[in-house]
């Protein structure tokens, strides 16, 4: 079997998603998978390996101002013309099946060529009844046709009677890891400076802030401050007592199977980080920080953790449906994954509320 896989590149839960299914494809001698990422500047993907000699494009992406969404620098930053275009010049003929995360190249080349696509990704529960924020025309839009596929799979923290995967979880260290009391930030779409100036007036919590202004590694006062990086990232999520970051997805998921708190910032005018904070509040598993404060998160640092919850390593399952070919059969894999979910009786409990 030959496979597509396109991956939205312009967020590392995509990425990291993505590492998982080349490291179970990678098993397996009877597939072959290419990888193409949009969205993105070459240079600008950091711990590709696992990836062989990928592709990137172009593609379409989102442009952010001040922690929000700005539609405008949005408009400005991409070409719908040359998006087209790249559309139409992939070639998808020689692959058997695409498998698509929310990248829309590929998705919409299969779409052109009448070759079958899988869409596995968060964003496609929002094709399914889950707990959602108020969609706006444009939210609508962009779920059913920013990254179109034949078939949609999508990936939750819960299924709600729906086809959808657990999430998929991936750490690296050892149970033996110390845990500290730092706290790990993650703000990537907010303002450096104002995060160094809220966090400063906690002198007695010591913060490691990875952000993308972060050139070298430096320290000041209470704040550790670090490159964007696969490995130093993940280290520092298995060691740190909480993490405060943006609502995204696959940074929650991970931090949830470790038992971590969470305080999370959506990223104002998201569709999917909203809805994202929905399901969480409901679950008992986060707190929301609307806005950079210091009384907020001052607050949230006394709160305990939630206990761990166990997710199943599903990218071997998952291959062998694909290999397949019993695409148009998602439940049966959903409902096996689902059974070996383990739930802390806190959030149990909540779900059953919610059933």
């Amino acid at each position: 079997m030959k496979i597509l896989y396109g991956v939205q590149g312009t967020g590392n839960g995509h990425i990291a998603r993505a590492r998982i299914m080349a490291n179970a494809f990678a098993t397996r001698s009877d597939i072959e998978v290419d990888f193409l990422f949009s969205g993105r500047d070459h240079d600008k993907y950091f711990d590709m390996a696992v990836f062989g000699t990928f592709e990137t494009r172009r593609g379409l992406s989102f442009a952010t101002h001040e922690g929000n969404i700005s539609y405008i620098k949005t408009f400005w930053l991409n070409s719908v013309k040359a998006c087209w275009k790249e559309i139409k010049q992939l070639d998808v003929s020689g692959y058997d099946v695409v498998i698509n995360d929310f990248e829309p190249i590929t998705a919409w080349a299969a779409k052109r060529q009448g070759k079958p696509c899988i869409n596995i990704s968060h964003q496609a529960s929002f094709l399914t009844p889950i707990p959602q924020a108020k969609k706006t025309w444009v939210d609508r839009l962009i779920m059913r046709y920013f990254a179109p596929s034949t078939i949609n799979l999508g990936v939750h923290w819960y299924h709600f009677g729906a086809a959808i995967l657990p999430p998929f979880i991936t750490l690296i260290g050892n149970e033996n890891t110390v845990i500290k009391s730092d706290i790990l930030v993650y703000l990537p779409f907010e303002s450096l400076a104002q995060i160094e100036d809220c966090l400063n007036m906690l002198p007695e919590y010591k913060f490691i802030i990875f952000h993308p202004d972060v050139i070298d590694a430096y320290e000041q006062n209470n704040l550790s401050m670090r490159p964007l990086g696969y490995e130093p990232f993940q280290m520092a999520l298995q060691s740190c007592s909480g993490v405060i970051a943006n609502a995204g997805f696959e940074l929650s998921s991970e931090a949830l199977s470790l038992g971590k708190k969470l305080l999370l910032k959506p990223l104002g005018g998201q569709f999917e980080q909203m809805s994202n904070i929905i399901t969480l509040e409901q679950l008992g598993l986060c707190e929301l920080l609307p806005h950079l404060s210091f009384d907020i998160i001052e607050d949230w640092l006394a709160y305990t953790s939630c206990p761990p919850i166990t997710y199943p390593d599903q990218s071997n399952t998952l291959v062998d449906w694909i290999a397949a070919k019993q695409w148009h059969d998602a439940e049966r894999l959903c409902e096996k994954l689902w059974q070996q979910v383990k739930f802390p009786t806190s959030v149990a409990r909540r779900i059953k509320q919610l059933q």
